[in-house]
């Protein structure tokens, strides 16, 4: 049996993020609500006031005044003028050794998906309002995609934003683009939430998630979530359109279905690590 430790799912596609056991023993309370916290901060761009978090969590805001007393007093947050909280410092250390830890993690799969599609891999993650870089094997070929590791990207004009925002259900899928906003980037460029949740139903159902051009012209992504993990990810190929045709994509999102199935420490038919030996063919845009 299994539950969602926080909000419920949304409506039109489902709240896809990590359903956690229930334990045998009872949760610490206190703990659990003081993480939720940090989550509400992290989704309110790292800073809230009192009556903001309140509203997110559901909590009385005494509650979440004993509670961020104590992450102040730890460094995890930090207290600004005008009654307003943000994140504190103490998370950099530890953001900065967790993405280090995972990148390494991740590397071997990131780069058995490079020589299989013969184009740049990448991991990303949900932070806030936008999709983070967290680890990236880049493509062999002189002309390729490259991305640096922390680097932010929008969601809704992205592979992996798509696919981040796939995980979180509809409602909360557009509450954070429209908190970020829907800038035009390319001609191609989705501005508005009714075509980009038409487009996350579409990748839902063919399994994957794609950018044709959205936010750099000429550049396509594919991209899937991986399941299961306790913060929103998605891994991902990117590559010039010339390259990364249309006729590979059915492929490519397998191979990445499966490379996040070993993210996720879930192979299907395989031993994690085992790969194909069939090379995904090189195309060409029609």
């Amino acid at each position: 049996m299994v539950h969602w430790p926080r909000r419920g799912p949304g409506q039109g596609y489902p709240d896809r993020r990590c359903a956690v056991p229930e334990s045998p023993g009872r949760p610490v309370q206190s703990l659990q609500r003081a993480f939720d916290l940090l989550d509400d901060l992290a989704d309110a761009g790292g800073r809230a006031t009192l009556s903001e978090l309140a509203a997110a969590s559901g909590l009385p805001v005494a509650t979440i005044h004993r509670l961020l007393a104590t992450l102040v007093e730890l460094g995890h947050v930090r207290r600004e003028p005008g009654r307003r909280y943000a994140l504190g410092p103490r998370l950099v250390r530890l953001g900065d050794t967790a993405g280090r830890v995972l990148g390494d993690g991740v590397r071997p799969v990131l780069a058995d998906l490079v020589a299989r599609t013969g184009e740049s891999a990448n991991l990303a993650g949900l932070d806030g309002s936008s999709a983070v870089y967290l680890a990236q094997v880049p493509s062999p070929h002189p002309m390729r995609m490259f991305t640096e590791v922390g680097a932010h990207v929008p969601l809704h004009c992205t592979g992996v934003g798509k696919a981040l925002l796939s995980t979180v259900g509809a409602s909360r899928a557009r509450q954070l683009v429209e908190r970020a906003g829907m800038p035009a980037l390319t001609p191609s460029t989705i501005v508005d939430v009714v075509t980009l949740d038409r487009e996350i139903r579409a990748g839902l159902e063919r399994g994957w998630h794609v950018d044709d051009g959205e936010q750099e012209i000429g550049v396509r992504c594919v991209a899937v979530p991986v399941p299961d993990a306790p913060t929103p990810c998605a891994v991902s190929v990117s590559g010039p359109a010339a390259r990364l045709g249309s006729d590979r994509m059915a492929a490519v999102g397998a191979l990445l279905g499966e490379a996040a199935r070993r993210i996720a420490g879930r192979p299907a038919g395989a031993a994690p690590g085992a790969a194909p030996a069939v090379r995904v063919p090189e195309g060409t845009s029609p």
